[in-house]
């Protein structure tokens, strides 16, 4: 029976073309950053927020080397109660202390959310160490820009489901998120899970985060509440963010609730070599909308190219 096992085994790891991962800790001034290393070749992808990435993406290590980890304060990584430093900027430094420790001398980025916004900002300080970026529902250039309506959700109806939202907005005036924290985490999931897909019958394909402590509303919140400041205090010239001329896939849903599709149409418009990946019916996470459509296009922006879906903007 060992043996066979040993054998499903190796095949299983053929199979995807990676085998098993290899995770731990970097620790940056201190604070510890959790990662998950899967893959052996020799493209290097760093991919931010592993604890909402790394199960859907790590089919990508096939052929590739990629690194997932958690930014500090999230995830795995280290809790921490001083957020001083729990700013964009300070995921950039963390961001190039991880390329330090692992010693890679040219990567590509994938990041999702904010996380689009802070590749960009590296490549601006780091652009000799990056070769490609992909964005996913990147938020805009500057914190609080807003688009015509035919460029955002534009719902009839609020998702997630006003009524349900509003109990649990109840719960938290009730304190419930400090005197059960992850039960009212699961609570919050349950309904906010909602605003991440667009066909609501794809909510079970995403994976919960309330075995985190780091993602309880109780310090979630506290988390936003320092590094949501630094992201709008930014002003980045437009200028500057030109002259990150690498390729840029931009990936973004016409229902993305989150950030407005209009954010990926102007990240299109604003990096000269970038072109947009229009998700249809897509919210913040358009990967579970569209699987085939998003990884097939990364996939190939990886190998060299872009794909077929992605158009190459003039204007927002």
């Amino acid at each position: 029976m060992r043996y066979i096992a040993i054998i499903i085994i190796f095949l299983a790891s053929a199979c995807f073309g990676f085998g098993q991962s290899d995770k731990g800790y970097v620790s940056i001034n201190g604070t510890r950053l959790f990662y998950e290393k899967v893959g052996k070749g020799e493209q290097t992808v760093l991919v931010p927020l592993h604890l909402f990435m790394f199960e859907d993406f790590k089919h990508l290590a096939k052929g590739r080397t990629v690194i997932f980890y958690d930014v500090r304060n999230r995830g795995r990584s280290d809790a921490m109660q001083d957020l001083t430093n729990v700013t964009i900027q300070q995921d950039v430094d963390d961001l190039e202390a991880l390329r330090k420790h692992f010693k890679i001398e040219k990567m590509s980025l994938i990041g999702e959310s904010y996380v689009g916004l802070m590749v960009v900002m590296y490549t601006m300080k780091y652009l000799q160490h990056v070769e490609r970026i992909v964005q996913i529902g990147a938020v805009p250039l500057k914190y609080g820009t807003e688009y015509p309506k035919e460029l955002t959700a534009n719902e009839p109806k609020a998702v997630p489901d006003a009524a349900e939202s509003a109990k649990i907005d109840e719960l938290f005036k009730q304190g419930v998120h400090k005197t059960d924290p992850k039960g009212f985490c699961e609570k919050d999931w349950a309904v906010s899970r909602f605003g991440l897909v667009g066909d609501p019958k794809d909510v079970d394909k995403l994976r919960g985060v309330c075995h985190l402590s780091n993602e309880w509303p109780l310090n979630l919140y506290r988390h936003f509440g320092a590094h949501f400041v630094s992201v709008q205090k930014l002003t980045i010239p437009k200028e500057d963010v030109a002259r990150v001329t690498i390729p840029v896939l931009t990936v973004h849903g016409t229902k993305d609730r989150n950030v407005a599709y209009g954010a990926g149409r102007e990240w299109a418009t604003l990096l000269p070599s970038a072109r947009l990946v229009t998700v249809r019916n897509a919210a913040h996470f358009p990967w579970i909308d569209n699987p085939k459509l998003v990884f097939g296009s990364i996939a190939t922006f990886l190998n060299g190219k872009f794909p077929n879906s992605a158009e190459k903007l003039t204007s927002n």
